[in-house]
């Protein structure tokens, strides 16, 4: 075992993580290994090609297809989002996050497109709240990643609800890539799955990724595990639940694709996508994005006190960061964690709730990739259980930094 390896094992072994995929390049391969199980009852093992749920890591995709449109004059970033979806034209804002649903005011703005690709449009997910935007959020949009609804009617869906702060005010992590990927899709004339497809993973060969995983690719399917009261791995449901329909394939009627959080990858795949930053937009002579509308994507849009207000789950959402268009960005390497990003200025990062990580850091050209399938109880969580996965993240970051 290298020393990567040999890290992610130990944590394998402890029973704080299934198994984990690593990867790490800088102008070629410099490590890539699958460390434990990506079925632990059948025992097979993670492989470079095992296919993870990569959750948020979509966002970056999402944000990346947008901004395609962007360069070709589809649309401005100041262009407000009813120029596609009028069911936004008459938004309320709570007074109050978690307030009535009734105690709101006028929105003072329309919300923009550059609303959306900064999180600033003042969505929000139901789950960080207590109040009743929680259970709204939940009756009306269903399931966070694959919801029951179509896309037009989670776009109405959404509309109906309040937002929790005035368009344009702070960052609040939340529906604004869901948005965003299904407002693409109609300004494409076309589903968010198929426009990746043709923009962005056939063009960088990235053939095990999509919103669905094929009959003939379930072997390779990482399963999810969680902990149980005692702390110990245990089998998950993945969202939504496993079963004859789920599990065989995609029920026709489930149309809604989720440009936040319902890719599937590989770390051979994600390689391709991540490359584009540290390739001024392209890869491999395949060029995706203008070098202008990278160095954009890739520049703080937030105010500092934006930066500084932005929190999630009560916990501060960036150290050492600001956000771009659909990524965090390293603004002080010495104050940046790992989880948004920690390197040089300009290092860009994202990571997914089901403990997936990567970062491109153009200063060295370096990509890091730390796949795993880890179901994060936020009640456990609070009692530190759950949470080997990010040491696990961090003690890659920092032999994948002494590597490259």
């Amino acid at each position: 075992m290298d020393a990567i390896t040999e890290a992610t094992d130990s944590f394998v072994r402890q029973g704080l993580i299934a198994g984990a995929a690593t990867l790490v390049w800088r102008d070629r391969v410099v490590h890539a290994a699958g460390v434990g199980l990506r079925d632990i009852e059948a025992g097979l093992p993670v492989e470079r090609d095992t296919i993870f749920r990569i959750a948020s890591m979509t966002k970056p995709v999402t944000a990346t297809a947008a901004l395609m449109l962007y360069d070709e004059g589809l649309f401005a970033l100041e262009d407000p989002i009813t120029r596609w979806a009028p069911e936004f034209a008459e938004m309320r804002v709570l007074r109050s996050p978690d307030g009535a649903l009734d105690d709101t005011v006028p929105a003072e703005r329309p919300i923009t497109m550059l609303d959306l690709l900064t999180h600033r449009a003042g969505f929000t997910y139901g789950g960080f709240h207590a109040g009743p935007i929680a259970a709204a959020y939940a009756e009306a949009l269903g399931m966070d990643i694959d919801s029951p609804r179509s896309p037009n009617a989670w776009i109405a869906a959404l509309a109906g609800l309040p937002l929790i702060d005035q368009p344009g005010a702070g960052f609040h992590y939340g529906a604004s890539s869901e948005l965003l990927g299904l407002l693409i899709g109609r300004i494409a004339g076309q589903s968010l799955g198929e426009l990746l497809a043709e923009r962005i993973f056939r063009p960088l060969g990235m053939t095990d990724t999509g919103f669905i995983v094929p009959p003939e690719k379930h072997g390779r399917r990482a399963r999810m595990y969680g902990f149980d009261d005692a702390g110990r791995l245990e089998h998950r449901p993945v969202h939504p639940p496993e079963g004859p329909a789920f599990l065989a394939e995609r029920p026709a009627s489930l149309t809604f694709e989720s440009g936040g959080a319902g890719l599937w990858s590989t770390i051979n795949d994600y390689l391709k996508f991540a490359r584009l930053f540290v390739g001024d937009g392209a890869v491999d002579g395949v060029r995706l994005l203008k070098v202008e509308t990278v160095r954009r994507m890739t520049t703080n849009h937030l105010t500092p006190e934006q930066v500084e207000a932005a929190e999630m789950m009560g916990l501060p959402v960036f150290s050492g960061q600001g956000f771009g268009l659909g990524v965090a960005v390293v603004t002080d390497p010495a104050r940046a964690d790992v989880q948004r990003g920690k390197g040089g200025a300009g290092t860009v990062a994202w990571p997914g709730a089901y403990g997936g990580w990567w970062q491109a850091d153009p200063t060295d050209g370096s990509v890091m990739i730390f796949l795993a399938q880890n179901a994060l109880d936020f009640d456990k969580a609070a009692m530190g259980v759950g949470l080997g996965v990010y040491g696990a993240i961090t003690a890659f970051h920092a032999l994948a930094c002494e590597t490259v």
